[in-house]
C-alpha cells in the first residue's frame, strides 16, 4: 500500500512540474515581448520557475524509481529534496509578496524609457501599439506622458491611444477620442489576477508535495522494519 501511494503521489509531482516548466514558459514568452524587453530583473521569474519545475520533475523521477524498487537511499534522496523544493518555493513566494511593489516600480520605469525610444525604434513602436490597443490604454501613468517623448509633442498621442483607431488620429486629441487611463496600473491589475491564479495552482502542487513527502516516509519507515525483521 505504501509503494503504491508514494509511486502515485510521485507520478502526480512529475505532472506538477511539468506544468510549472509550462508555466515559465508562457511568462517567459510574455515578458520577453512586453514588460521585460531589455529588463533583466523581470527576466529571472521565467528562469527560476523552469529551474525548478525541472529539478523537481528530475526529484520525483527518483521518487518513482525508489518507490518501484523500494529502495531505502532512493526514498530518503526523494523525501529530502521534496522538502528542500517546498522550502524554495515558499522563500519565492514570501520573495514575491515582499518585493511585489518593487516590480510595479522597475515595470513602470521600463515601460517609460519604452516610451523614449518610440520614434526611433520601430520594434519598440510596434511593441507599444500593440500594448495600448490590447489594454485599451495610453501612456504610462496617462495620456498625458506622450506630451515629453522626443517626436510627439502637446496635443499629440500615438493612433493606437484612439479608441477608433485610424491613420492621424492621435495628432489632434479630444479626451472622448482616446484612451486616457496609463497602461502600467491596467496592466498590473492584469497580472494580479493571473498572479492569484497562479498561487491557487502553486498551493495545488505544495499539496502533491506535501502528500509525497509523508508517502515517501511511511515507505521509508516499512522498507526500515523490513530490514530490521531480517
Amino acid at each position: 500500500m505504501a509503494f503504491m501511494t508514494t509511486w502515485a503521489s510521485a507520478v502526480w509531482i512529475q505532472a506538477c512540474a511539468v506544468g510549472l516548466i509550462a508555466v515559465g514558459i508562457v511568462v517567459k514568452h510574455f515578458l520577453s515581448g512586453t514588460i521585460s524587453h531589455g529588463a533583466t530583473t523581470g527576466g529571472l521569474l521565467p528562469v527560476i520557475i523552469i529551474a525548478v519545475g525541472a529539478f523537481l520533475f528530475l526529484v520525483a523521477f527518483v521518487g518513482c524509481c525508489g518507490a518501484c524498487k523500494e529502495n531505502y537511499c532512493l526514498m530518503i534522496t526523494f523525501a529530502i529534496f521534496l522538502s528542500l523544493i517546498m522550502l524554495v518555493e515558499v522563500a519565492i513566494a514570501i520573495a514575491g509578496y515582499v518585493f511585489r511593489d518593487k516590480v510595479r516600480a522597475v515595470f513602470d520605469k521600463d515601460f517609460r524609457q519604452q516610451m523614449q525610444n518610440y520614434s526611433q525604434n520601430n520594434d519598440t513602436a510596434l511593441f507599444l501599439n500593440d500594448l495600448q490597443t490590447e489594454f485599451e490604454c495610453c501612456g504610462a501613468a496617462n495620456f498625458t506622458d506622450w506630451e515629453n517623448i522626443p517626436g510627439m509633442g502637446k496635443g499629440r498621442v500615438p493612433d493606437s491611444c484612439c479608441v477608433n483607431r485610424t491613420e492621424g488620429c492621435g495628432s489632434d486629441i479630444k479626451k472622448h477620442t482616446i484612451y486616457t487611463e496609463g497602461c502600467v496600473e491596467k496592466i498590473v491589475n492584469w497580472l494580479r489576477k493571473k498572479v492569484l491564479l497562479l498561487a491557487a495552482a502553486a498551493l495545488g502542487i505544495a499539496f502533491v508535495e506535501v502528500l509525497g513527502i509523508v508517502f515517501a516516509c511511511c515507505l521509508v519507515k516499512s522498507i526500515r522494519s523490513g530490514y530490521e525483521v531480517m
